[in-house]
């Protein structure tokens, strides 16, 4: 994807705030495909929380929240109280869900004393661990309807990056090409680990590759950043040259570091090069 277009998405999500749906961006841009968009939603949807979340953390502010919860909750003002409360602030529904959990708790069972986070998210994972029945059906309500936080949300995220991990490690199978897992390289010690390591490096696009990382995400210029500070480049210093496969694209213009031995893909690189070529 050019920068140009990605650019001309963001700027649409920015420009319609809360007034949009998932469906409104597939058609607007039908171009590109729905996990391809879907994740561009979710990464600027996380942007935006970060840039706001601050305001949303206060005492006074989450006090507020709860206080509101608790009279509209007790007239049924609205069906769902706490969507209401998330749609109206513009705080993602499980953040919400979550502020809301921590004050009830806070006030009911730990005496205006903090309540340990773990607490509060093993509450949001398994709901039936909430007293309140009505608190707890709002809880799942939040769950369900938030597409970019919360359980159902990170179970949904954590299987699609396995199943792309799996796609790869099936793909160097049917290659014949022997690699060494995370798992394998965590056991030896590695700290940080891409998920394969080839055990006889490959050769693409006449670039050498040792290592190849799957990220089931959108390449974007923030999280790239990111990830080459925190992974990638650390990857190379240990491992050497390798490959990162955005399944779901990337912004074209980050793909300037071949030369120095971190390249890009949004697939599976169908032209390889091995040392059984030469034999």
């Amino acid at each position: 994807m050019k920068l140009s277009v990605y650019n001309d998405i963001v700027k649409y999500l920015n420009s319609r705030d809360n007034g949009y749906s998932l469906d409104d961006i597939y058609t607007k841009f039908s171009e590109f495909s729905q996990k391809t968009l879907a994740s561009i939603y979710s990464q600027e949807y996380q942007k935006k929380m970060k840039r706001i979340h601050s305001r949303h953390h206060v005492s006074e502010k989450m006090d507020e929240y709860y206080y509101r919860y608790c009279e509209e909750s007790q007239h049924r003002t609205h069906q769902h109280v706490i969507l209401h409360l998330a749609r109206m602030t513009g705080l993602a529904p499980s953040l919400m869900a979550r502020i809301i959990l921590e004050r009830h708790l806070m006030y009911t069972k730990y005496n205006g004393q903090a309540v340990p986070k773990s607490v509060v998210t093993q509450m949001l994972k398994d709901t039936s661990q909430i007293e309140d029945p009505l608190l707890a059906l709002e809880i799942d309500m939040c769950s369900t309807a938030d597409c970019v936080y919360g359980p159902i949300a990170d179970t949904i995220k954590l299987s699609l990056g396995h199943e792309k991990e799996d796609f790869l490690k099936k793909k160097l199978d049917e290659l014949g090409l022997p690699y060494q897992g995370e798992d394998q390289l965590r056991a030896k010690g590695y700290d940080k680990t891409p998920d394969t390591i080839l055990q006889v490096p490959i050769a693409v696009d006449g670039c050498v590759v040792n290592w190849i990382e799957s990220k089931a995400l959108f390449g974007d210029p923030t999280n790239h950043a990111a990830y080459l500070k925190d992974q990638f480049w650390s990857y190379w210093n240990r491992f050497g040259a390798g490959l990162v496969i955005y399944w779901f694209g990337f912004v074209e213009d980050l793909d300037v570091h071949r030369e120095k031995g971190i390249m890009l893909m949004d697939r599976f690189p169908e032209d390889i090069v091995t040392i059984t070529t030469f034999i």
